[in-house]
């Protein structure tokens, strides 16, 4: 697990950025040239060369080179391990809130009773 939570903290902090997660977005939708994905931004090419160095050591993002051209691509299981911590957290956070609900509802269920003793 120490490698797993690892991995994760590599991804989050990649996906800190918000340049690096446009980048995510992009080829999200299909893979892309880096001259591609640096065309909208407004940095240098060696700029996007550093954010698609944190993209890749974070495993979010595999590039190849064929000739002269790098194409880069999303990583779909670096993705889905993020997918999965955050669907965790999500399912013990609304456990712990569905439990508090039940603890409040019984509170105010107490309260109603007792109000009714006193008045008779």
């Amino acid at each position: 697990m120490p490698n797993h939570q690892g991995s994760l903290d590599l991804m989050f902090h990649a996906l800190a950025d918000p340049t690096r997660r446009g980048i995510v977005e992009r080829l999200v939708r299909g893979p892309a040239s880096v001259s591609e994905l640096a065309r909208p931004l407004e940095m240098s090419l060696p700029a996007v060369l550093q954010h698609l160095q944190v993209l890749e050591s974070s495993g979010l993002v595999i590039s190849e080179k064929a000739g002269r051209v790098r194409t880069c691509r999303v990583e779909p299981a670096a993705l889905r391990a993020a997918e999965s911590w955050l669907g965790a957290q999500r399912t013990a956070w609304e456990r712990r809130l569905d439990r508090l609900d039940d603890i409040l509802a019984s509170h105010r269920s107490g309260d109603s009773a007792a109000e009714g003793d006193d008045r008779a």
